[in-house]
């Protein structure tokens, strides 16, 4: 009988990856909490990393016609950097931080970090700006800060896909050209974390489950796939709507401990 990981793990990463060909993010904020019941925090950072790195490598392939390379470069310079910057981070606390506080349902206690309670109420507040600011801010300097607050948090957490996405819904592209340039800026970062992550966290990931991994790419590239077979019938205020929606659930989830890591 196959273990509960495979299923588990097989199952999150197809739906999540169907999910993020179309919002921009998704992925990493599904997926963590799957690995997190079988592997200590960091670590699982580390794994959900690769799993979207290989995830975006492969929809780089499809969408790579509609990349817009200028605001790529504008966002994923900064981004790569503070990606790094947040990585090491990670790796210095290792999972390990003084809760902020407590709270319990019924018999279940929940604990929220400093870390979750922030970026849950940044990703709530990014998530009304995207539905009541201004529809275009096509600065350049809109892309860096987007870039260096994304990268960051991507490094640190995994929560780069859903600042990304407000701040590139700013810049009034194309539904194709949001989705493929997001896409390439996200394996950007990624590269980005998971070096810092191979060096210094490398004997605890090679102490992972390999072949459990390689379960969750595959699952990711089907979901992908799916994705790609139904992107013509979104359009880009359903994104918009999705990654707004998306951004409360998450944000809540976190705020209350549901999610007391990162994603």
């Amino acid at each position: 009988m196959m273990e509960p990981v495979y299923i588990v793990v097989a199952l999150v990463a197809a739906f999540a990856s169907l999910l993020t060909f179309f919002s921009g993010f998704g992925l990493g904020t599904i997926l963590l909490p799957a690995f997190a019941f079988f592997f200590p925090l960091d670590v699982s950072v580390a794994l959900t990393a690769i799993v979207h790195l290989s995830n975006n490598l492969f929809k780089f392939v499809l969408m790579r016609k509609h990349t817009n390379w200028k605001v790529v470069l504008a966002f994923g310079i900064p981004g790569i950097l503070m990606a790094i910057l947040g990585a090491h981070l990670l790796t210095l606390l290792g999972g390990l931080q003084e809760p902020l506080y407590k709270w319990q349902l019924g018999e279940r206690e929940f604990t929220v970090s400093y870390l979750g309670a922030i970026m849950g109420c940044l990703l709530i507040f990014f998530a009304f700006f995207e539905l009541w600011s201004p529809k275009k801010s096509e600065g350049k300097s809109h892309l860096v800060l987007g870039g260096a607050i994304s990268g960051f948090f991507g490094g640190l957490s995994g929560h780069q896909g859903a600042l990304r996405s407000v701040f590139l819904l700013r810049q009034g592209l194309s539904r194709d050209t949001f989705i493929a340039s997001g896409i390439a800026i996200a394996c950007i970062v990624d590269l980005g974390r998971i070096t810092v992550y191979s060096v210094e966290m490398g004997d605890r990931l090679a102490g992972a489950n390999v072949s459990v991994l390689l379960v969750a790419v595959l699952a990711a590239f089907a979901g992908a796939m799916l994705g790609k077979r139904f992107l013509k019938k979104v359009t880009i205020r359903t994104i918009q709507l999705s990654v707004a929606s998306l951004l409360v659930i998450v944000g809540l989830a976190m705020v209350l401990g549901f999610i007391g890591h990162s994603g």
